[in-house]
């Protein structure tokens, strides 16, 4: 209790907010003030008078944070959390992609640097990203996804159309493979399979509800089932166990987890308090034309 007590008291003295991705460590839910997705917690720290914003996530979620509240400091209490994902594609790959397909228009999904996103026409999330595709359809047929293959895949055999894509991908999702989704149905008959759209094809295929981290907290809480095997990083399972006691849930892999989310410690979210470590900056230009593509896709969904 004691660090706990220490973060609330800076936490007040800095005016900061703390916010937590679904995937982090269950003791830093608790001491968040927002719990959620990655573009969700940035808008919802946008809304707020904090002088402070401490992102308990990844690099890439600090910088959107960043691009969406310029004036407020932003600390990522461990400078070497990163995204692979993020990492699997930079702003010269994707110049050199778009240069082969002028015709085409760019949809990032939100895992991707600032950088990466200033060179996009639109951004999207898991939750939105059929919806984005579907709008950028109307006026053109093609249509760059990246970094994701698998959620472009995803998305791809919903509109039946096929999308220009980067080989990028996410370990921890990738680790999750369909003997995990048979193997915890044996074990739990009656479970309904939640993956989220990062999963490989196999594993989406196996699923009764394939969707983002957040709708899959909507969908537990209004279903009248009672048992889920989760596919996706079991961060997760902290929140819906606490919002939805009288449930259970079961990881589709065990060892489904993100070395980079469980980087955050409590200790580390009270040094970045106290020091103002690490702060996330972005090139103003960049951060201009990055939330571009962050305002378009809000214009749309």
């Amino acid at each position: 209790m004691e660090i706990t007590d220490k973060i609330n008291k800076l936490k007040k003295e800095r005016n900061a907010v703390i916010l937590a991705h679904n995937y982090q460590l269950p003791e830093i839910h608790d001491i968040a003030d927002f719990v959620g997705d990655s573009l969700g917690l940035s808008m919802s720290a946008a809304k707020t008078d904090a002088e402070i914003i401490v992102f308990c996530g990844v690099h890439f979620m600090a910088e959107t944070a960043k691009i969406l509240s310029p004036k407020k400091t932003v600390l990522l209490p461990d400078k070497n959390a990163g995204c692979p994902m993020a990492d699997m594609i930079n702003a010269d790959d994707l110049k050199s992609l778009q240069s082969a397909h002028p015709m085409a228009l760019t949809l990032c999904y939100v895992n991707t640097s600032a950088a990466v996103k200033a060179q996009c026409d639109y951004c999207c999330t898991s939750a939105n990203a059929l919806k984005m595709v579907q709008n950028i359809l109307k006026t053109n047929d093609e249509i760059i996804f990246i970094p994701d293959k698998y959620l472009a895949q995803y998305v791809a055999d919903q509109v039946g159309r096929k999308f220009i894509t980067w080989e990028g991908y996410c370990p921890t999702h990738a680790r999750i493979l369909p003997e995990h989704i048979t193997q915890a149905k044996k074990l739990h008959p009656q479970a309904k399979v939640l993956a989220h759209p990062e999963c490989k094809p196999q594993i989406t295929e196996l699923a009764d509800f394939v969707t983002s981290t957040e709708k899959m907290l909507t969908y537990v809480n209004n279903s009248k089932d009672t048992e889920f095997i989760i596919g996706t990083e079991i961060g997760i399972i902290h929140r819906m166990k606490k919002e939805n006691p009288e449930k259970s849930f079961y990881p589709a892999y065990d060892n489904a987890t993100c070395p980079n989310m469980k980087r955050i410690t409590l200790e580390k979210v009270l040094w970045s308090l106290e020091d103002l470590i690490y702060e996330i900056t972005v090139p103003q230009d960049i951060m201009d034309k990055a939330r571009l593509s962050i305002e378009r896709m809000l214009q749309v969904t």
